[in-house]
C-alpha cells in the first residue's frame, strides 16, 4: 500500500511533494493508516484531532490517543475540543453538519496560524460510493454524483483510491492500534445505514462494485467539467454585471436549448433548489421573486436579477427621518447630497437638480419612500403616486427598495436620482436658486 500510495501521489497529487500537510486525525483507522504512511514516505505532517464532546469518555479517549500517536510519530499535535450539541442548537444545524463547520472552521485557523499548506483526510473509496449514494437520494444532479473530491481547494484527499479493506489490512499487516467510534455501528443516520447494511450486500452481489463505482465516478466527473466548460460560453451569453448583482437575459436564455438544466447549472451554486419555482418564475409577471438562504432571483421585465438577499427591514428603519437644516450644505447619511446656492441654472439630470429656494420650508426631511406617496413630476400638470411612477419608469423592485425622496414638509421636492417636483422648479420670477446635487 505503501508504494501504490507513493504512485498515486507522484502521479497525481505531486503538488503535495515539499509541503507542509495537516492530517485530520480522528484516531480511526483510515487517518491512523494515512498518518503513518505519509510519515513513512518522509513527508512533514501534523496531525489535528477534534473532540466533539458527543461520546463522553469515549471522545476523551480519542483525544488521548492521537496525543500518543502524535508523540510515537514525533510530529505535532493539535487537539480542540467542542460544545458541539450547543452549536448545532444555536445555529439550527444537524450534529453531523455542525460538526462538519466547526471542523473545518478551526482546520482553516490552524493552516493559517501554523503555515500548513494542505489539509489532508483519509476519506477512501467507500466513503465516496456512500456520498454518491446519499446524494443520489437527495437528487443532486450531476454535481453531487461526482462524489467528494480529491482536491477541494486547501482540503485533499489521497486515499480516495483505495478501498476501506485495504486499510484495514495493513492496519492489521502492520500490527497498528486505532480507535473505533461506537456511534459508527448505529444505524440511525442514513451513512451508517448504507454502510452496515446496504453496501455490504451490493459487494456480495457486485464483487467489483468499488472498481466499476470508480471508473463511473471517472466518467461523470469528465461529464460535469464539460457541463462546466459549457456554462463559461453560456454565462458570458445571458449574464452581465449591474450594480447589485447579476441580470440573466431571459430571451437569451430561452432561445439556447435545454433551458430548464441551464437554469438549474446557473442558479445552483447560489443555493436555489426549488426549481419549479425558478422556472414558473421566468415566465411570471414583473416583481414576483423566489430566495435562496443567501440570495434573491426577482423577475424584472425580461431579466431575472441576482443579488444577495435583502437583510430584512425593520419597522423602525422603514421610517426613518434625517432632517436637514438650512445651514447644512453638505451630508453623507444616509446618502451623499450638496446644497449650493447659485445665480444660474444648468442641466437638470438624475442626480443634479434646481429648486426655488423660496418654496422649500426647512428643516427639509429625507426619508425613504412610501406606499401612497404622491408628486407632481417636473412637466407634468397632474400629479401622480410613486407606486405609478416608478411603474411607468420600469424601475425594479430593487431600485425603489434604495429609493430615498426629499421633501419639504409633506411635499416632495425630488424623488432621488429619478425626477424633481415640477411644484419647486426654477421659473422667471424665481430669485434664489439651490442646486442640489448627490453622488450616489
Amino acid at each position: 500500500m505503501l508504494q501504490k500510495l507513493n504512485d498515486h501521489i507522484t502521479k497525481n497529487l505531486s503538488f503535495l511533494k515539499g509541503k507542509r500537510l495537516l492530517i485530520a486525525c480522528s484516531g480511526g483507522v483510515d487517518s491512523v493508516v494515512l498518518a503513518a504512511l505519509l510519515h513513512e514516505l518522509k513527508f512533514t505532517i501534523g496531525l489535528a484531532h477534534c473532540n466533539f464532546s458527543l461520546r463522553g469518555k469515549e471522545s476523551d479517549g480519542d483525544e488521548d490517543f492521537v496525543i500518543a500517536f502524535a508523540a510515537k510519530l514525533e510530529v505535532p499535535v493539535f487537539t480542540e475540543t467542542f460544545d458541539t450539541k450547543s452549536y448545532s442548537k444555536q445555529h439550527k444545524l444537524s450534529t453531523q453538519v455542525a460538526a462538519r463547520e466547526l471542523r473545518y472552521t478551526w482546520f482553516e485557523e490552524l493552516v493559517t496560524d501554523f503555515k500548513f499548506d494542505y489539509v489532508v483526510t483519509g476519506h477512501h473509496s467507500d466513503d465516496d460510493l456512500e456520498t454518491f449514494l446519499i446524494n443520489l437520494s437527495r437528487g443532486t444532479g450531476l454535481r453531487g454524483l461526482t462524489g467528494i473530491p480529491v482536491i477541494n481547494d486547501t482540503i485533499v484527499r489521497p486515499l480516495l483510491c483505495f478501498e476501506r479493506q485495504e486499510i484495514v489490512n495493513h492496519a492489521k499487516e502492520n500490527k497498528f492500534y486505532w480507535r473505533e467510534d461506537s456511534s459508527n455501528s448505529e444505524v440511525d443516520y442514513l451513512r451508517n445505514k448504507l454502510r452496515i447494511e446496504t453496501i455490504p450486500t451490493y459487494k456480495k452481489a457486485a464483487p467489483a462494485l468499488l472498481q466499476s463505482f470508480q471508473k463511473s465516478r471517472s466518467y461523470l466527473e469528465d461529464a460535469q467539467h464539460l457541463v462546466e466548460d459549457y456554462m463559461v460560453l453560456v454565462s458570458n451569453l445571458v449574464i452581465s454585471e449591474f450594480s447589485d448583482g447579476y441580470q440573466i437575459d431571459i430571451q437569451k436564455l430561452q432561445e439556447l436549448p435545454n433551458t430548464s438544466a441551464l437554469i438549474y447549472e446557473l442558479l445552483s451554486p447560489y443555493g436555489f433548489t426549488d426549481f419549479t419555482a425558478l422556472l414558473d418564475l421566468v415566465t411570471a409577471q414583473s416583481g414576483k421573486q423566489v430566495f435562496s438562504d443567501t440570495h434573491r432571483l426577482l423577475k424584472d421585465r425580461n431579466l431575472l436579477l441576482l443579488t444577495p438577499k435583502p437583510q430584512a427591514t425593520s419597522k423602525t428603519e422603514a421610517t426613518l427621518e434625517f432632517f436637514i437644516s438650512e445651514n447644512e450644505t453638505i451630508i453623507d447619511t444616509p446618502i451623499a447630497l450638496e446644497f449650493i446656492a447659485t445665480k444660474k441654472i444648468g442641466d437638470i439630470t438624475k442626480s443634479t437638480v434646481y429648486v426655488d429656494k423660496d418654496k422649500i420650508r426647512y428643516p427639509l426631511l429625507l426619508r425613504k419612500w412610501r406606499e401612497g406617496d404622491v408628486f407632481q413630476p417636473l412637466g407634468m400638470k397632474g400629479k401622480k403616486k410613486l407606486s405609478k411612477f416608478f411603474k411607468d419608469e420600469k424601475v425594479s423592485l430593487i431600485a425603489k427598495e434604495k429609493t430615498w425622496v426629499l421633501c419639504s414638509g409633506s411635499d416632495i421636492v425630488w424623488i432621488v436620482n429619478f425626477r424633481m417636483s415640477d411644484r419647486f422648479k426654477v421659473q422667471a420670477s424665481t430669485k434664489k436658486i439651490l442646486k442640489i446635487v448627490t453622488s450616489i
